[in-house]
Parts: C-alpha cells; sequence; structure tokens
C-alpha cells in the first residue's frame, strides 16, 4: 500500500556546519592556491593584496564553519601568508606588529563569516516556524487566525 506524505510540511532545522577538519583542509588548499596565484599575477612585493584576499577566503569559509574552526582557518591562512606571499618567499618570520595585525584580520574575517552564517540560518528558521502573520497594510478581516 502507498502511503501519501507531504514533503513540504514542517519545520526544516538548521544546516549543519561542516566538519571543522574539512574547513581547516580547505584553508590550506584555498591558501595555497590564492597565494600562488597572487604571487604570479601581482608579486611578492604586495602582501596587502594577499591579505586581502586570504581574509576574504577565511570570511568564506566561515560562511560554512563552526566558531571553533576559526583559530585554525587563522593560523593556515597566517602561514601562507607569512611564508609565501612576503619576501624571502619560504621563510617564516615574526615581526610583532605586523603580524599580530594580520592575524587579527583574519581571525576577525573567520569570525565575521561565521556569526553572518549563524545569523542567517537562525532568521530562516525562525521565518519557517513563526505562525502566519498579517501582512502590513492587510485588512483586518483577511488575517487567517483572526480572533
Amino acid at each position: 500500500m502507498i502511503e501519501w506524505k507531504p514533503l513540504g510540511t514542517g519545520a526544516r532545522p538548521v544546516p549543519q556546519p561542516v566538519a571543522t577538519s574539512l574547513v581547516w583542509a580547505g584553508a590550506g588548499g584555498g591558501a595555497l592556491v590564492l597565494v600562488a596565484l597572487l604571487n604570479t599575477v601581482v608579486g611578492t612585493d604586495r602582501p596587502e593584496v594577499a591579505l586581502s584576499g586570504l581574509s576574504l577566503l577565511a570570511a568564506l569559509l566561515g560562511l560554512c564553519a563552526r566558531f571553533t574552526a576559526a583559530p585554525g582557518t587563522t593560523v593556515l591562512c597566517w602561514l601562507f601568508l607569512n611564508g609565501f606571499a612576503i619576501p624571502p618567499a619560504g621563510v617564516l618570520t615574526w615581526a610583532a606588529h605586523r603580524d599580530t595585525t594580520w592575524l587579527a584580520c583574519l581571525f576577525t574575517a573567520a569570525l565575521v563569516g561565521t556569526g553572518l552564517a549563524r545569523l542567517v540560518h537562525a532568521r530562516a528558521a525562525y521565518r519557517r516556524l513563526a505562525p502566519d502573520r498579517p501582512r502590513p497594510g492587510a485588512p483586518v478581516g483577511d488575517v487567517p487566525y483572526d480572533a
């Protein structure tokens, strides 16, 4: 016997974030490709462009990640930025003011991406669960739950 069930009813859950290890793999691979591309096109004498690109990558990865993935994403992006986007390529250095600023920028981008995704998902879940509300400007008698 066939039982018919409507497909579109009921509350849909909020999407689960991607596993942290997959986000970190994306950060490592994406940073490698992005820094190699920017070094080819722009050169290694403009780390600001690489920082902007890696911040955008961290924010995009944050859209599908948990908050706990942000520090690892930050460190991976910073390693490629510091190791390959500034001369001498392949050598990690530490300049306290510059590198703390870069780490803060990358960390903020990852947190903003994750926070934005959580906000959008929560708002969508609320809209799916909220009862029908009257449209602004609709007559009082048009409301389905008018008492």
